[in-house]
């Protein structure tokens, strides 16, 4: 276990924040790969919470995007994250996660469900090899999707948003179903890779191989 100091914290969306963290000596992950994390102070060390790192393989510092959940009824972690200062100490565990990238494909993801395929999509804009790749994203609102300009700025990345609950928005009002695949894809035997909601992932899993798509090209946090 590693205690590592917040050295920035800068906001993202009205719920979602990027904290640049110290990074331990030789401590090594995939784009797509996530640690479990708890805060480092009395009471909370033992509340585990998994995050995916976002920045690059490389980068000399840690990253975290993470969206807070107020009075939800739940442990709390990250609500009281949310009123973290740079200077105070996360605790970090061993790298772990099945989300790791297999070949150009398609990226399917239920709000915050996107932070997995941030490293992923920045370590292929950066090799510059972006061709050939769709992020689909669907999110309540407008404002609640996630680093929205710089996937739209990631040249040869196809991006389709679509929201649930923003009447105003001139965005797509669609579900991620069976019809909006059909209308969106044009080759099913490509890569998806899939994070969200447990449920909604599961959906789109038998979705998927209900449109021809293979299980084996089929990638989701097991």
């Amino acid at each position: 276990m590693y205690s590592v100091k917040i050295l920035d914290i800068a906001d993202v969306t009205h719920n979602v924040r990027r904290y640049t963290l110290e990074r331990p000596a030789g401590y090594a992950f995939k784009p797509g790969q996530a640690t479990e994390v708890s805060l480092d102070e009395e009471g909370w060390r033992d509340r585990k919470h998994p995050f995916t790192f976002t920045a690059l393989a490389d980068d000399p510092h840690l990253e975290f995007t993470i969206k807070s959940y107020f009075n939800t009824g739940g442990d709390g972690v990250t609500e009281r994250l949310y009123g973290y200062k740079p200077g105070q100490s996360l605790l970090l565990r061993d790298v772990w996660g099945t989300i790791t990238y297999k070949g150009p494909g398609t990226f399917i993801a239920g709000g915050a469900g996107v932070t997995p395929f941030i490293a992923i999509l920045r370590d292929l804009h950066h090799v510059r090899k972006m061709e050939g790749h769709t992020l689909i994203a669907s999110n309540r609102t407008e404002a609640d999707i996630i680093l929205r300009d710089e996937f739209e700025g990631f040249r040869g990345l196809d991006t389709i948003w679509t929201v649930t609950d923003d009447p105003r928005s001139s965005l797509l009002h669609e579900r991620i179903d069976a019809r909006f695949l059909e209308k969106h894809v044009s080759n099913f035997g490509q890569n998806f890779y899939l994070c969200g909601p447990d449920e909604m992932v599961k959906e789109l899993r038998g979705t998927l191989k209900d449109l021809g798509a293979s299980v084996e090209n089929v990638t989701w946090e097991k």
